[in-house]
């Protein structure tokens, strides 16, 4: 067992993607912990304490713009890194994940080695 490359939280309605990327990243050496929408991933994140949250953009009860602007105004949270996945590729759907602060933006579908590779410099940047 090697050494954890970081803890990461992976927010997504859909089962099949949320476990896609916890496998690839489990793979890759990271601690992930799983929630099922914009409130579960509020109400574990202080639990967690990741260093990475991948956070589905369109999800019920709490979408991921909702949380990740309230990921941002929480100073507990607001160190967190956020990378927002989504279907909506849109330039002002990027200018408003921007805006919120969130750290990088990838769309659906995605390339699970794009994303372990975001993760990855993001996590050794938030320990480095």
């Amino acid at each position: 067992m090697g050494e954890v490359l970081g803890k990461v939280l992976v927010v997504d309605d859909d089962e099949v993607i949320r476990q896609l990327i916890a496998v690839n990243l489990n793979l890759e050496g990271f601690e992930v912990t799983t929630a099922t929408d914009g409130q579960d991933c509020l109400d574990r994140v202080l639990e967690v304490m990741p260093d990475v949250i991948t956070l589905d953009v369109m999800m019920p009860c709490l979408d991921g713009w909702t949380t990740a602007e309230k990921l941002r105004t929480d100073e507990a949270t607001s160190h967190i890194k956020v990378v927002l996945i989504t279907a909506r590729a849109q330039d002002d759907d990027r200018a408003r994940g921007l805006g919120i602060g969130v750290d990088a933006y990838l769309t659906k579908p995605f390339d699970p080695a794009e994303l372990i590779q975001v993760v990855r410099d993001l996590a050794a940047g938030v320990q480095g």
